[in-house]
């Protein structure tokens, strides 16, 4: 008999298993790019985070959804459920961890 107290994780890359291709091809598109720029204030996932409909996006909400799994399965972003919403963090430390100052100056960047 299925449980009610069964958490819905979504897949995510291990910090090793996270491609510079796959965060470039993320970071890449512009939507995507303003949604890690807003994602940027929130922290890293220490109970801090962002839903999808907090970061507004001048697209449809399934193409809001497209990317944000675009950039789940990059490893860029965290996402998991708090009851019925999504929230997002970046993946700041695992990113660092494994391409250092790429984050930061892409941020840097897209703020100039």
């Amino acid at each position: 008999m299925p449980t009610t107290s069964s958490v819905r994780q979504l897949p995510h890359p291990e910090r090793a298993e996270i491609r510079l291709e796959a965060v470039l091809h993320a970071l890449a598109d512009p939507i995507r790019l303003r949604i890690v720029t807003a994602l940027d204030p929130y922290g890293e996932g220490d109970g801090s985070g962002a839903t999808c409909s907090q970061v507004e996006l001048p697209v449809s909400a399934s193409t809001s959804t497209h990317h944000f799994r675009v950039l789940r399965e990059a490893g860029v972003i965290n996402q998991c459920y708090r009851g019925t919403a999504k929230i997002n963090c970046l993946r700041r430390t695992d990113l660092e961890a494994r391409f250092p100052g790429l984050l930061d100056a892409v941020l840097r960047a897209a703020a100039s």
